[in-house]
């Protein structure tokens, strides 16, 4: 019965061992579980100082919107057209002579500008640069009244490289080298030769009374001759023109415009202020009339 007790004694410590040692391995299996779960700690802390790799490009994509957007607020963006106002002043000079004797509407007329025309500090238009047109209206002087009329229409303007521009533009303070003038529709308008015409009724007036006088050998006779002298005068005049209205080659002239000029800004990258042709300017003439052929 003894043997059985201590059997049984022996038993129960062995079960009890493996009961504990059981209970041991399942402690350590329920800590190993938790240990990975405490290791991650140190790893969440570690992005609030180094970025996962995903972040950069974040930061990148943000980065260069950025600078996208902020690069128009960095200026205004540059115009793509320059424009001259109306009323712009242009000085130019005529290459080919122009009178009311030969011209005709259509006829051309070339001008080439003698100063540059800057705006803002930027050379728009550069001396040297041509102008063209035609002639739109041609009157001779009438016998006895009426002057010689020039009406001339700009058209195109040509800068040094070969860019061209419409033309809108009329003449105004014409140098011609005579006593032209013109008027605010930049009709060139001719001289008179009233004095002249006056002096040569006088002259011949004149003339036929001293001729009278001296065969007469009577105030009738120096009366008839005046009157013959004054008539011989008067169809003088009549058988002749006004002078006629002249633009000399050489004529300076300023061209005013009457509505604004656009360029194109790419084409505006002129760095000097170009140079003008040298010509001499009109010689000064007296206003004389024309003989008419009355057959």
């Amino acid at each position: 019965m003894s043997y059985l007790i201590k059997r049984f004694d022996r038993c129960f410590l062995v079960a009890l061992g493996l009961a504990l040692f059981a209970c041991g391995q399942a402690q350590a299996q329920e800590q190993a579980p938790g240990q990975p779960q405490a290791a991650p700690a140190p790893a969440q802390s570690a992005p609030s100082s180094t970025p996962p790799p995903a972040a950069p490009a974040a930061v990148s994509a943000t980065a260069s919107s950025g600078t996208a957007a902020a690069a128009p607020t960095g200026g205004p963006a540059a115009p793509t057209t320059l424009q001259l106002p109306i009323g712009t002043h242009l000085p130019l000079v005529l290459h080919n002579g122009v009178s009311t004797r030969t011209a005709k509407v259509g006829d051309p007329v070339y001008f080439e500008t003698l100063f540059p025309v800057m705006q803002d500090g930027k050379v728009i238009v550069p001396a040297g640069s041509y102008v063209s047109g035609e002639v739109t209206e041609s009157k001779r002087p009438g016998r006895v009244k009426g002057r010689g009329e020039i009406m001339m229409r700009l058209e195109t303007l040509i800068l040094p490289n070969a860019y061209m521009v419409s033309f809108a533009g009329s003449p105004s303070n014409a140098s011609t080298g005579g006593n032209e003038t013109t008027d605010a529709e930049g009709k060139v308008i001719g001289d008179t030769d009233k004095s002249g015409d006056a002096g040569t009724i006088a002259t011949t007036t004149a003339a036929g009374a001293g001729i009278g006088g001296l065969a007469g050998r009577s105030l009738a006779g120096a009366g008839i001759g005046a009157g013959i002298g004054a008539a011989a005068g008067l169809a003088a005049v009549l058988l002749t023109r006004g002078p006629e209205a002249e633009l000399p080659r050489g004529t300076t002239l300023d061209a005013v415009l009457d509505r604004p000029l656009s360029f194109d800004a790419s084409k505006i990258t002129f760095t000097g202020p170009g140079q003008a042709s040298t010509l001499a300017g009109p010689e000064n003439r007296e206003p004389s009339r024309v003989r008419i052929n009355p057959f």
